[in-house]
Formats: C-alpha cells, structure tokens, sequence
C-alpha cells in the first residue's frame, strides 16, 4: 500500500501530468452530465422505466454510455465520427488518392477535415432515424404531445448533430491536451459507468437465492478477474522479429567513426485486430433478425430466436466463425508487409537470415498469418464468455463484462492510459509503474511500431 501512496505522489508531484490529468477529468465529466440531458420534447420523468435496446441499437447505447436510452443530447456519443474514421481508413487502401494523403503529415491535416464534414453527413441521416425510434411504442409516453411533429424532427437532428460533433471536440482536446486517446476514453468511461450497477446487481441476486450464494459471487468475481488477466494477455501480446542496423559511417572524411550495427526487433501483436471483428460479428448477428418482417413461420421464427439468443449452441457457433474471420479480414486491411519492407530497406535494416525486399515481406507475412490464427481463437472465446456466463446464471448487466467487446475496449483503453503516465514518469527520473518491466516502450523508426524495453 505504502509504495501504491508513493506512485500517486510521484504521479501528482509531475506538474505537466497533473495538469493533464484534471483537465481529462473536467471534461469527462462535462460529458457524463450531458449524458442526462434529455433532448427538447422529451419529458426525462418518463423515460424511467425504459430499458436498452438490444442488438446493433444496444452496442450504441453502451457506446454512449446508456445515452441513447436516455434520448439524451448526446444519443448517438462518438460512434458517427467512429464510422466516417473507419470509412476514411478503408478508403485509404482502395482509393491511391487518398493512401498518398496520408503519407503526408499536410495530407493528413486534410483527411482529418474530411473525416469531420463526413461525420456531420452522417450524424444528420443517423439522427434521422433516431427521431423516428423515439416515436416508437417505447418511447411514446415520454415524448410532449404539444410539440410540433415537424419542429420536433428539425431540432433533434440539430441537436443530436452538434452533440456528436461536441463529443468529438472533446476527445480531440482530451488526447491534444489531456492523458490517454480521447475518443476511446470516451467509450470506455460510458461503458464503465454501468459497471458498479452491474456489480450491484449480481450482488443482490446472488444474496436472494441463499444457500452459498455469497460464496458464488466470490467465485464470480475470481474468475472476472481471470477473464480480465487472459484479455490483457491478448491485448499486449507479440511475436518478436529480430532485427538488425547495417553499419553505418558517421562524420566527415578526415575524422570518419564507424558505428556497429544495432539490434531490435520488430513487434508483430497478436491481436492486430482490436475489438473490431467482435463490433463487426455482432452487427452482421442482428441482420437475421430483419427477416422476420417478412416471413413469420414458427420456424422461421425459432431460428431466428435462435441466432438473436447470446446463450444459444447456434448463435455461439456462428459468431466464433464470424470473429474469426472478421479478424483475419481486419488485419489483412490494416497491415501491410510490403510497407514495412519498404521502411526496413529505407532505414539500412534488415531481418536476419531474410534478404530485404519482397522476402522480407512474404516472411513478415507468413510470421503474421501465423500468429493471427491464435489470436483470433482467443478473440472469438473472448466475444462469446458473456454468453456463457449467462448459461451459469450470471445476471445479464454483470454477464456483459466477463469478455466481449466491453472488457476488451475497458483493456485496451486502460493500458493505453498507463502508459502515457509511465512514459512522464520515465521522462522525470521517477520509476515505472511496475515493479519489474515496463507497460510501455521507444519506437522503431523503421516501423512506427512501440516496443518493450
């Protein structure tokens, strides 16, 4: 405890990093209180018995930390300036245009301004249809019966687009001037938030079924923080791939000094991927259900129920092999060998035993193709314990944490954060936050890629 004390001094004696640190506090909480701010025409004392949406419209309210549910102001959170990043990232590969644009740092500028105009574009259509969830059986109690049908429509798409553009204000002033990536610690605080409900509850039905059940709850909690040990495994997990500098001469003719060839290594992540094959397996999960508008057969019926049930054999199945090959799809937009081979050959290093060039990038290739098949498996367990969880009897809200996309985003956020507080720590002589290794590491200029020390 006492060398836990002595971290948070050392943490809180860094001016630079204090400063940071209550300036990422202030404006989380300015978002979390925009949360409950109900949009013009909603009346909030009504909204209290409504519950989350499941499906796709669930991912987004946990997204936006419960604000969707709420009909908040800030309803639709970060997720359209997700999409139009995500947009721009794959246009990047397909488009030549616009992959020369982000190899320059004025480029980049551009493709920022773009990734903003888009998400505008694409908040107004979502927010659209947002107006016309709210005026569904769910929320028609809740909605002011004097309140111009058309005035209602024109102000919430307003607000709801400037919402979202404020939202990403924030996480732009968070990761400029704050600590960690605003835009993911946006998320991961609105996920975050229903966790000591969730705790609350598992806690309370556990103690009403008796018999042993506070000692199920520890067992619960035991293996969380188990589930929780594997995740961060998988998020910080790599394959090493050694690395040599060539020698290089450095100074003028007359007093010329050779400097031997340095050694590294390249990281090559487990899980390139992310939470993003788990985000893209769910939305594909929820398309089935659209077909039982048009056919409403009992069988039909029961394998659609089947495919939309988190606990059944089939949705598991499916949604492990989507995982899988979502994650295999992902990388494979994402990583590109050939580049790297570039980069390697441009900066005098090279693979050992590999010649630089094309057998470079078939190796580095072969190396990830490898390693990303484990990964995967463990990310299709990862995105399936939340269900399994349910079968044992663990309350839905609780269940959602043991894995899934929840814990992966809460994971990786939190690590990312912890090392941008090591790396002040490192930099004002203080020691790291572990006791032995570092969270953190330098960077090869070969392949922007962070290592371990």
């Amino acid at each position: 405890m006492k060398k836990f004390i002595d971290k948070l001094k050392n943490i809180w004696s860094i001016e630079e990093l204090r400063k940071r640190i209550l300036y990422t506090i202030i404006l989380v909480l300015v978002y979390r209180v925009g949360c409950y701010i109900a949009l013009p025409g909603i009346n909030p004392s009504r909204l209290n018995d409504t519950t989350g949406p499941g499906g796709i419209l669930g991912i987004l309210n946990m997204f936006a930390g419960g604000a969707f549910s709420r009909a908040s102001i800030f309803a639709l959170g970060v997720m359209p300036y997700i999409s139009a990043s995500i947009f721009m990232q794959l246009a990047g590969i397909v488009i030549p245009q616009v992959a020369k644009l982000q190899k320059e740092d004025s480029g980049r500028r551009k493709i920022n301004q773009y990734t903003r105009y888009l998400t505008v574009i694409v908040t107004a259509f979502q927010a659209s249809a947002y107006v016309a969830y709210l005026r569904s059986p769910q929320y028609a109690g809740a909605l002011a019966p004097d309140f111009n049908a058309g005035m209602f429509w024109l102000s919430t798409i307003i607000v709801l687009t400037a919402g979202t553009l404020f939202v990403m204000w924030i996480g732009e002033k968070i990761t400029d001037r704050g600590i960690g990536n605003g835009t993911s610690l946006i998320i991961m605080v609105g996920i975050m938030a229903r966790f000591p409900n969730a705790i609350y509850h598992e806690f309370s039905s556990q103690n009403a079924n008796g018999g042993g059940g506070l000692l199920i709850f520890l067992v619960e909690l035991a293996i969380f923080i188990a589930v929780i040990i594997g995740l961060i495994l998988l998020t910080q997990g790599v394959r090493k791939i050694p690395l040599n500098y060539a020698r290089r001469i450095i100074g003028s003719t007359n007093a010329a000094k050779e400097v031997s060839g340095s050694r590294d290594f390249i990281p090559l992540k487990v899980n390139s991927a992310g939470v993003m094959p788990i985000i893209f397996a769910q939305a594909m999960m929820f398309i089935p259900t659209i077909f039982t508008r048009f056919d409403t057969s009992d069988k039909t019926a029961g394998f659609i129920h089947a495919l939309s049930d988190n606990k059944s054999l089939w949705y598991n199945l499916i949604y492990a092999i989507m995982v899988i090959a979502f994650t295999y799809f992902y990388t494979a937009l994402i990583f590109n060998p050939t580049e790297m081979a570039d980069n390697l050959k441009r900066n005098n290093s090279f693979i050992p035993g590999v010649k630089p060039g094309d057998p470079t990038a078939d190796y580095i290739a072969t190396i990830m193709d490898r390693i990303t098949l484990p990964g995967a498996v463990f990310l299709a367990v990862a995105g399936i314990l939340p269900g399994v969880a349910s079968l044992f009897g663990v309350t839905s809200g609780f269940a959602s944490f043991f894995g899934g996309t929840s814990m992966l985003i809460g994971v990786g956020v939190i690590l990312d954060t912890l090392q941008q507080v090591e790396s002040y720590l490192l930099m004002n002589h203080y020691d790291g936050l572990m006791k032995t290794g570092r969270i953190s590491g330098r960077t090869i200029p070969a392949t922007g890629r962070s290592v371990s020390a």
